[in-house]
């Protein structure tokens, strides 16, 4: 095995003990005694894997992180991050830094190679090219003009829905670039985002670009991240997500955007692109102003009404405005309701297991199945597939269930 691991420890006992274990699995260790001797050494060699301890003097780990990310030379190498903090705050600092994994100290050996081995392995995995299909895919957006409603949440389990669904890779676009938490959601590390393809001159950016942008969940969802820093927000314009979206739409069946909540040039992009556009309100005379807001905009854009729906998250416990008064205060039929539920919806964001994925039998878990069923191309919904997935088959009993 010559695989080369570069550990950067301050601790010289831990320094000592990580090598160990690492060596003892028949890899090649290059030790660092601080972030700047890592930066420096990271620069100078090649290497497969980066372990870093995150609590050291002059520069952390996180900074270290950043700074490899920031290097075209090591942007690409996987970094494991070790840190004594277990907590949510220091996970969420390591994936907005770059890192790929997380582990928090004291571990156990077995789980250090564990994680060890899945990120090699990952890393010798190249990107698939993305492929042009005959038939363009189907292109969902999330959208309102209200925050805190639910949108990525909508957004990354109907990805994973119609994914499980089908059979088939599925393509989530995080468009809310200043803030996007579409990763976070499915747990993956900011390594490759928008900002990427930002530095990129849009005649440039092809298929093969695209797909070595996104990141790859065992769902079977690609995800196009938001940027680590707000700053690089500012790099992405309307001809890029243009470009990229089309690119997104002749390689996948299906492309769930999770959008911003303004009309702003992007959004109005991904919302001309659309042929579905799922509008997430709250039973709370705020949300339903904003949504009849929007339900005007969309009218003078001319969107069909038939792909406009409106999806109602009932983010209270108890409380709430009831559902027939907020579809004759906008004229609408509400689509589907998603019921409260904020103990698992609180659990997947921070462990960004989405319930379509961990609890699919549960009632929450139906109803994001049957909304990834709902947005399906018509051709799919018609027929049973020659393959049929568990996914298809829970949806389908509870479908017969209904016609008794």
């Amino acid at each position: 095995m010559d695989q080369n691991i570069l550990i950067i420890e301050d601790d010289l006992l831990s320094q000592k003990l990580h090598a160990k274990i690492v060596e003892k699995a028949g890899y090649k260790v290059t030790l660092a005694n601080d972030g700047l001797e890592g930066l420096l050494k990271a620069d100078e060699q090649e290497f497969d894997l980066i372990i870093s301890d995150v609590m050291m003097p002059n520069l952390d780990g996180y900074q270290t992180c950043k700074r490899l990310r920031e290097n075209p030379k090591t942007a690409q190498i996987p970094i494991l991050l070790l840190t004594a903090l277990d907590n949510l705050e220091s996970k969420i600092k390591g994936f907005e830094a770059g890192a790929d994994d997380y582990l928090s100290k004291p571990y156990e050996p077995d789980e250090l190679m564990a994680r060890v081995s899945v990120l090699l392995r990952r890393a010798a995995t190249p990107a698939t090219p993305l492929q042009v299909r005959e038939q363009l895919g189907r292109v969902i957006s999330v959208f309102s003009l209200r925050g805190g409603v639910g949108i990525s949440t909508v957004a990354s389990n109907l990805a994973v829905g119609l994914s499980q669904l089908w059979g088939q890779e599925t393509a989530l676009v995080d468009l809310a670039l200043t803030s996007g938490q579409a990763a976070l959601m499915l747990n993956l590390p900011l390594r490759n985002t928008w900002a990427d393809l930002a530095r990129i001159e849009v005649d440039e950016i092809d298929q093969e670009v695209v797909g070595q942008t996104l990141r790859p969940h065992p769902s079977g969802v690609q995800v196009l991240s938001a940027p680590r820093r707000v700053e690089e927000s500012e790099l992405v314009d309307a001809e890029k997500v243009q470009r990229v979206l089309e690119i997104l739409q002749q390689s996948y069946d299906y492309v769930v955007i999770d959008l911003p909540h303004i009309f702003s040039d992007l959004a109005l992009v991904a919302l001309d692109i659309s042929d579905e556009i799922l509008v997430v309100l709250a039973p709370e005379l705020a949300s339903v102003r904003s949504s009849a807001l929007a339900l005007e905009v969309f009218d003078t854009l001319g969107y069909d009404d038939k792909k406009v729906h409106l999806i109602l998250n009932w983010i209270f416990e108890r409380q709430g405005l009831p559902k027939p008064d907020i579809e004759a205060g906008l004229g609408r039929e509400i689509r589907m309701v998603i019921p409260h539920a904020s103990d698992l919806f609180v659990r997947a964001i921070n462990f960004g297991t989405p319930p379509t994925l961990e609890n699919p039998d549960s009632p929450l878990g139906a109803i994001f199945e049957n909304m990834a069923f709902a947005v399906s191309k018509a051709e799919q919904k018609s027929q049973r597939p020659e393959n049929p997935t568990e996914a298809w088959k829970r949806l389908a009993k509870r479908m017969r269930k209904q016609r008794r």
